[in-house]
């Protein structure tokens, strides 16, 4: 029982009087105005918050004052006792619009749970009333998603359970006669209510057994707006509420009665999607999003209660069957090999075909469309891990999925760094290194394909291409040419790493190289290099290194000419090259064939100096026998005299000589990379000590003057000098220049009786410049 005193101030606040109370709230409506808000107008609010709460029916608030209550509940900077006082009498008073309370929700967590508490307590009272469909406001559905999206754990388990019971009834009964709408009624009459005529479906027919999304009229009644509503957040409703563990067995039963008749809803209406031709495009359209929506809301279900499987998957299949094979409901597609990937296994069905449907045909044929190549391969990124292990040809397929980022290069780049490494596999990954170098390429037929195609279905003469296009396009129409351009668009990996005339085919597309599609193409694959490398280097084996290895050698100078292109692939090539040698230092033996001629030639400085430069390196740091056995006196030797030969050539000092047109780094790797070869075979010391020898005579000489700086020069005659002092010490020379494969052991580090440390020091004072230690 309440104390006297109490009992007489809530008698009081039942009893006031309404216009009492409007002048009463007029006050408090200036007094929230004042810059400082006083303790008489927190005494204001907590008087208004009793008289709105002493009566078991709302009080209505004038509206200025809602909205300013509205405003302190809103405002971050207010006090918290203000926001706590403004949210009780909201709550309390008569329902004000939750549509403008929710329209500028705050991030502030503090804020926002007194707007929610508002906001659900408001919409709360319209569900639990008796209220019939055209009396609740269909705004309250998109604010309660809206509330739910940004902090789901506000609704009590009670509450979960009382939606979804609304929202069965909003789904299932809807009225089937389109709304009043009111006529003009002439110029001498007053305007009348038409009667409700018929819904129809989207190809005119009157609807026959109940309301869905797809019927069409000129108004809808209150109680469809809350179907279509409904119908647009079940999904996102599904994914945030589920049955487990979070309701009791009346709620529960409850539930499952929602499920049953929400899968029958949705088996009925994927049923129909297909069956009508609608009349407008919009509305087919429509037809696709629904299609779209109800698949992905009964793999949810489905999900939830796999009992549920064996009703849903009869309608999958024949929906699956009737889309199959109609590209403009490719995207459709998606949802329906989803539900077949997650459900298959328990329905014991196959899926093969669906996946071979799915992964040959849509990016083939659909390369072009956006949209459904960001689905397409968002799909793949979903379920990869279980594409991988369940799906065939997915990794078969990486052809046909590069199609989507030659395309849309820029739009899709993120998503595939992402996705590559789950198309690496081992049988086909050199072919996969391949294609994505011939990713331009790819770009350029896929341009082609469809000019081509818009010509023979637009009967449009050649001659409205420009002049390089034509051209291209009249080779891609050449039977001679075909198998290179059947090969660049095949749609699946197994025919082969590469073709042989691929020098050809850069010809052929040589005037497509300026196209903005392939040059965008071209700036993507420098990042999707580096994503294959460090993939495929945590898991090769010998044999895919040695694979590797070759085709940095024989692509470095097989690449479309398309500007900066050639250079950035070099650079990646570089960096990998010797992560490569790094991992498996015999590569260099393996391959010494191919790499003795790559690094005997010259012509190769000029075109491709990066690369040249690094597999210099490679060779001087990894061809000794202290990481492979095989490394032979002989095989040493060839090497010598190649690189020998090489540095010769370009070093020779001629009075017609041009500038050199190669870095001094390179020549000072050279140089260190002979230096380091004689030391592995020492009767060679002599024959590089005179080479190095002649490095200043070439260094001082007018044309390297011309175009070295003279930090550039000194850095040349300072390291042939440093190299000449260190060879006449021969063991000192091996020490340094030739450590063994242990020499980056831990032990170094912690054996005092090593000789590695007095060894350095010796080697500081050798090549110091000043020392008196060094010979003369």
């Amino acid at each position: 029982m309440y104390a006297a005193a109490t009992e007489s101030l809530i008698k009081q606040a039942r009893e006031i009087k309404e216009e009492e109370l409007q002048r009463f709230c007029g006050r408090i409506f200036k007094q929230l105005h004042t810059k400082d808000v006083s303790g008489d107008t927190v005494d204001s609010l907590q008087r208004l918050n009793l008289i709105v709460s002493a009566t078991k029916y709302a009080r209505e608030l004038p509206s200025d004052l809602v909205m300013k209550l509205q405003t302190v509940l809103r405002s971050s900077s207010c006090p918290e006792h203000l926001q706590v006082l403004s949210s009780s009498i909201i709550r309390e008073s008569s329902p004000p619009s939750v549509h403008s309370l929710c329209s500028d929700p705050s991030h502030d967590s503090r804020t926002f749970s007194y707007v929610a508490s508002v906001v659900l307590t408001q919409v709360s009272h319209i569900l639990e009333s008796r209220l019939s469909d055209g009396q609740i406001s269909r705004h309250t559905l998109p604010i309660l998603s809206k509330m739910i999206t940004a902090y789901p754990e506000i609704l009590t388990d009670d509450q979960v359970n009382l939606v979804s019971r609304k929202l069965v009834d909003w789904l299932r009964y809807a009225s089937m006669q389109q709304g009043a709408s009111m006529s003009s009624g002439g110029f001498f009459s007053g305007p009348r209510t038409r009667q409700p005529a018929p819904l129809t479906e989207v190809d005119g027919v009157v609807v026959g057994n109940f309301f869905t999304v797809l019927c069409v009229g000129q108004s809808y009644t209150e109680d469809q707006w809350m179907n279509m509503y409904t119908f647009s957040m079940i999904k996102s409703w599904l994914l945030t509420y589920d049955t487990d563990g979070t309701t009791n067995t009346e709620s529960g039963s409850q539930l499952s009665v929602y499920y049953t008749l929400l899968v029958n809803i949705l088996i009925y209406l994927s049923l129909i999607f297909y069956n009508v031709e609608a009349l407008k495009k919009a509305d087919t359209e429509l037809q696709k999003a629904c299609i779209i929506e109800s698949v992905s809301i009964m793999d949810i279900i489905c999900g939830e209660d796999p009992s549920y499987v064996y009703r849903a998957f009869p309608c999958i299949k024949a929906l699956y069957g009737r889309l199959n094979g109609d590209l403009t409901y490719a995207r459709a597609l998606l949802p329906i090999a989803q539900f077949y990937l997650n459900h298959s296994e328990t329905a014991a069905v196959d899926s093969e075909a669906v996946f071979c449907q799915l992964f040959s045909h849509c990016p083939a044929e659909q390369f072009n469309e956006t949209m459904l190549a960001f689905e397409f391969v968002q799909f793949c990124l979903l379920n990869a891990s279980v594409l991988q292990d369940r799906v065939a040809n997915y990794r078969q397929s990486f052809p046909n999925l590069l199609k989507f980022l030659a395309w849309n290069s820029s739009g899709l780049i993120e998503e595939f760094v992402e996705l590559l490494p789950s198309l690496i596999a081992p049988d086909t990954a050199i072919e996969l290194l391949h294609t994505i170098l011939d990713l331009p390429c790819l770009a350029a037929a896929l341009d082609l394909q469809q000019r081509y195609m818009t010509l023979q279905t637009t009967d449009q003469p050649m001659r409205c291409c420009c002049r390089s296009v034509a051209a291209c396009l009249d080779a891609f129409r050449q039977p001679l040419y075909r198998g290179l351009f059947l090969y660049i668009l095949r749609p699946e990996a197994g025919t082969g790493d590469t073709i042989d005339r691929l020098k050809m085919l850069h010809e052929i597309l040589a005037d497509m190289a300026e196209s903005p599609r392939v040059v965008r193409c071209a700036q993507v694959i420098p990042v999707l290099l580096q994503v294959y490398f460090n993939t495929v280097t945590q898991k090769a084996d010998e044999k895919m290194m040695n694979q590797m290895l070759l085709v940095l050698l024989e692509r470095n100078s097989l690449l479309y000419n398309i500007k900066t292109f050639n250079v950035e692939v070099q650079k990646v090539f570089s960096t990998h090259l010797q992560a490569l040698c790094r991992l498996h230092p015999p590569l260099i033996v393996d391959q010494s064939r191919e790499i003795l001629e790559f690094a005997s030639s010259p012509a190769n400085i000029y075109s491709k100096e990066d690369f040249y430069t690094h597999v210099v390196w490679v060779i001087g740091e990894y061809l000794s026998v202290s990481y492979d056995p095989r490394c032979t006196v002989e095989l040493i030797t060839s090497f010598f005299e190649s690189l020998e030969a090489v540095l010769f050539e370009i070093t020779q000092v001629r009075q017609s000589a041009s500038p050199p047109s190669f870095s001094p780094r390179l020549v000072t790797v050279l140089m260190t990379t002979l230096a380091k070869l004689a030391t592995r075979s020492q009767d060679l010391i002599p024959r590089v000590s005179l080479c190095l020898s002649k490095m200043r005579t070439f260094a001082r000489s007018a044309p390297v003057m011309a175009c070295y700086s003279e930090e550039d020069t000194e850095e040349i005659i300072t390291r042939a000098h440093e190299l000449i002092n260190l060879l006449k010490l021969p063991n000192v020379a091996q020490f340094v220049l030739a450590p063994s494969a242990g020499g980056d052991s831990p032990r170094w580090h912690r054996d005092t009786n090593a000789s590695l440390p007095q060894g350095m020091r010796a080697v500081s004072g050798l090549l110091h410049r000043h020392s008196s230690f060094l010979p003369t």
